[in-house]
């Protein structure tokens, strides 16, 4: 499994989004008889019936099990971002535009992905303002914390959203609005949090996001 899907919950497997992902540790029983359920629920909407009534709210693990078989539509969290100036990554101008989190990703058709932290979504516009083409590898892009540890794209999340193609070759005045999707833990986001992104020279190319 990827580091990306580190922070999936058991829920992932049980919906069989990650085929043959597979369980490190025996869960409680509490939790067993919540993922048994579940798996019953999404192989039932699956298959065409309506999403039954919203599972106890009194269970732990209730509301991404809701989330996971459909039963919830969430609203996704948005946060102010320090700054929306231009940040260059060699000639490509890169502007922040928007933050915000979400429990539940879901795509254009049944597949979704939920996790029990939270998938921060960075959404940018880009545009080479330089005279040539330039090549940038957002595929390394990551987020550092205050606390300077660094979190990979969410590689899965990424597919389910819709961006699979991340290094790009930008050609002269080419624009074009992207998203980058991450796994985190919600205290990761607070004042210090950054985009890094590495530029042509092995540099990181730091755009504040809290």
């Amino acid at each position: 499994m990827s580091p990306s899907t580190r922070g999936l919950t058991v829920l992932l497997c049980a919906a069989a989004l990650l085929g043959g992902c597979k369980k490190e540790e025996q869960p409680a029983a509490s939790e067993d008889r919540t993922l048994e359920k579940l798996r019953q629920e999404v192989d039932r909407v699956n298959q065409g019936g309506a999403p039954s009534a919203a599972p106890d709210e009194s269970d732990p693990n209730a509301r991404l099990a809701g989330l996971a078989a459909g039963q919830e539509q969430e609203k996704p969290r948005t946060y102010t971002l320090p700054s929306k100036e231009k940040v260059k990554v060699d000639t490509l101008a890169l502007q922040p535009t928007g933050l915000e989190s979400l429990h539940s990703l879901r795509g254009t058709g049944k597949v979704a992905l939920t996790t029990d932290e939270l998938f921060l979504r960075v959404k940018f516009d880009a545009e080479n303002v330089g005279e040539s083409a330039v090549h940038v590898p957002f595929s390394t892009a990551r987020l550092v914390d205050a606390g300077g540890k660094e979190y990979p794209l969410a590689r899965d999340a990424q597919t389910v959203a819709g961006t699979r193609k991340l290094d790009r070759t930008w050609e002269n005045e080419q624009r074009d609005s992207m998203d980058l999707l991450f796994e985190v833990p919600p205290d990761a986001i607070a004042p210090g949090l950054s985009l890094l992104i590495t530029n042509s020279s092995g540099a990181d190319v730091r755009i504040p996001l809290q």
